[in-house]
């Protein structure tokens, strides 16, 4: 009965990781769809989250595989980037999620860590993918970025296979708060810079991202937001000489 409950429990914990790993391999997608979605209220450019949602599910379900079969068939046509999106960074970590239901995980922090690397490694080679020297033997931008990235999977693998043959630490407990408000203020930023203009933009973005410690004293984060503030509106547009808009919008017109 231990050993039932036991075998239990690790499958429980194993399908949960790769549901993990099912969602780290969408997230670039998902990012997308949520820039998109910021479109509609005029928070910078981009498709449609239905143009989003359209092109990357067929490149996901349809044009990832024709694209397999089309390289053994000898074909050359250039991919689209949702596309190599798949081929790269997506159905590999499909992969690994689909061998993790079935593994014994000896040391989670270490193959989860791995995997994570791993993710990091694959989406640094589709994001260079169009550079030069990417591919074949050529010299260009893109190779070292390419040797990198190659490594980089490689160590990351290896990590993973050790938490897979040795044993070691269980997955610690991880608190989301911290780097869900500065993710939160960074694309706050990025989405109102344009509309709201720096002065409002940066104080407001490091409020929120404050906001990530239950230890945070508002009004000494309000009195270092203000003097922060006031050193970007220097720094940026007078110092640096960026042409960035200073005041919201509907305040200049």
């Amino acid at each position: 009965m231990a050993d039932t409950m036991g075998h239990s429990a690790t499958a429980t914990r194993n399908t949960r990781l790769a549901l993990g790993f099912c969602l780290l391999a969408i997230a670039p997608q998902i990012f997308e769809l949520i820039w998109s979605i910021g479109t509609i209220f005029g928070w910078g450019t981009g498709r449609s989250p239905a143009t989003v949602i359209t092109s990357h599910a067929t490149a996901l379900l349809f044009g990832a595989p024709s694209a397999v079969f089309g390289s053994f068939g000898g074909g050359t046509k250039k991919m689209a980037s949702e596309v190599l999106l798949a081929l790269i960074y997506s159905y590999p970590l499909f992969a690994v999620a689909i061998l993790t239901v079935f593994m014994t995980i000896r040391s989670a922090q270490d193959y989860v860590g791995g995997v994570v690397m791993m993710a990091v490694a694959l989406f640094a080679l589709w994001a260079g993918s169009d550079l030069q020297g990417m591919r074949g033997f050529s010299f260009g931008a893109g190779t070292a970025p390419r040797m990198f990235g190659g490594l980089l999977v490689v160590l990351s693998a290896g990590i993973a296979l050790t938490g897979l043959l040795t044993k070691g630490p269980a997955m610690a407990h991880y608190s989301w708060r911290g780097p869900l408000f500065v993710v939160a203020a960074i694309l706050f930023f990025a989405l109102s810079i344009r509309s709201l203009g720096l002065v409002v933009t940066a104080f407001a973005s490091f409020m929120i991202s404050a906001a990530g410690s239950h230890e945070t004293r508002w009004l000494e984060a309000a009195i270092v937001g203000a003097c922060l503030t006031v050193g970007c509106a220097i720094l940026f547009p007078y110092v640096l000489g960026l042409p960035m808009p200073m005041f919201p919008r509907f305040l200049i017109q």
